[in-house]
């Protein structure tokens, strides 16, 4: 097989990418490792940054986003049994985030690309990108499950999208890792009842942050903070209804929901950069690169952000014969992808309650948050990192 861009990896950076180079006339073969089924099922992020909505919409694939997704305008903050609002629009000219899941974002780029793109092969699994650094660099795979037979994709460009385990990365010599893990998780549990507010709820607490979101108006995500290591099963759903109570607690007449659970995993918290994101003509992109923790909800968004500047560079340097925006495309990622580390480990370190923190810490965590209810430099601050970095 040969084709112009070999993908490995169709979550939402791949697909999307495949998308936009087909909009552009440059042809691609995607390489997906597991079945359509379980690609669609897969649950991840849920938060769509206004640039990320907006990217998705010049590429055609916004109708259904456009029709179910939950816009936000705001999210907001609770400690010391106090509420505060963070408002969206106010702070950054207008600006918001959509609820959409990443599972929903998935079906509809895959139906897009089955319908319009260019060959979508699941269950080909990777084995190992070769001669990255020549002008034909080649991806070896097994089309077909275990017993399927090994194929070769030769490629003008390889783009890994195959996320933090995948085989991509390991075919860049000589690169920089940095990381930092945390001693806790998120329980994150799917709930069959209405979320309990309208906005995404931040809750820091003595006994651990809290997170209330949704994925629809009748299917609500909430999370738990809990040691590292912790496994779902060893707890109760009274457990975890009564833990979240205690921790969105206020003094006003606020009330959770319950419901059925549906589903309760355990998420590991880590922040991890690769540097650089290219190697001769294979590109990273999306957690193949770079991870962050779920606080700043920003993951998906950077994949996205990477795809679209890859995506341009690719064009740019078909339209005009230039490398240039390709040679600059890993320092172009890094700096928003940076920005996003801060801004995802601030959030991390305000709200979660590190295991042996002190009283001092605590009053220092409250004092950092009542900054932000108190100052409106502060604030926009967060709303301007919430709602996004600019792409590029």
């Amino acid at each position: 097989m040969r084709t112009t861009v070999g993908i490995i990896g169709a979550g939402p950076a791949g697909l999307l990418l495949a998308r936009l180079l087909h909009t552009a006339g440059i042809d691609s073969v995607v390489l997906e490792s597991r079945d359509r089924a379980y690609v669609e099922r897969r649950q991840r992020a849920g938060i769509l940054e206004q640039g990320t909505v907006d990217v998705l919409r010049a590429a055609g694939a916004a109708e259904r986003l456009d029709r179910e997704g939950l816009r936000h305008d705001g999210i907001e903050l609770r400690f010391d049994r106090r509420r505060h609002r963070v408002d969206f629009p106010a702070l950054t000219g207008g600006r918001s985030v959509t609820v959409y899941a990443q599972t929903e974002v998935c079906k509809d780029l895959i139906a897009l690309q089955l319908k319009e793109g260019g060959p979508l092969l699941f269950e080909a699994e990777a084995l190992a990108v070769e001669d990255a650094a020549t002008d034909r660099p080649r991806v070896r795979f097994r089309h077909g499950g275990t017993d399927g037979a090994v194929d070769v994709l030769e490629c003008d460009y390889v783009v890994g999208c195959d996320g933090f385990w995948g085989v991509a990365r390991a075919a860049v010599p000589d690169g920089r890792t940095f990381e930092r893990t945390y001693p806790y998780g998120w329980l994150g549990i799917l709930a069959d009842v209405a979320p309990s507010h309208d906005e995404l709820v931040y809750a820091r607490h003595d006994r651990g942050f809290a997170l209330l979101s949704m994925r629809s108006p009748s299917v609500s995500r909430l999370y738990l903070q809990v040691p590292e290591g912790t496994d779902a099963e060893t707890w109760s759903d009274e457990e975890i209804w009564a833990e979240l109570e205690r921790r969105f607690e206020t003094d006003d007449d606020w009330r959770l929901e319950r419901g059925p659970i549906t589903q309760k995993s355990v998420t590991p918290m880590r922040s991890y950069v690769h540097e650089p994101m290219r190697h001769g003509r294979l590109f990273l992109a999306g957690d193949a690169a770079h991870i962050v923790p779920p606080t700043g909800a920003k993951g998906l968004n950077l994949a996205v952000g990477d795809v679209v500047t890859l995506a341009r560079a690719l064009t740019h340097q078909r339209q005009t014969g230039s490398a240039e925006l390709l040679d600059a495309y890993s320092a172009t990622c890094l700096r928003r992808v940076w920005q996003a580390e801060r801004f995802s480990y601030d959030m991390t370190t305000l709200l979660h309650r590190a295991p042996g923190a002190t009283p001092f810490d605590d009053r220092l965590q409250v004092a950092r948050l009542d900054r932000i209810a108190s100052s409106r430099a502060a604030e926009t601050d967060l709303a301007e990192a919430y709602t996004g970095f600019p792409i590029g």
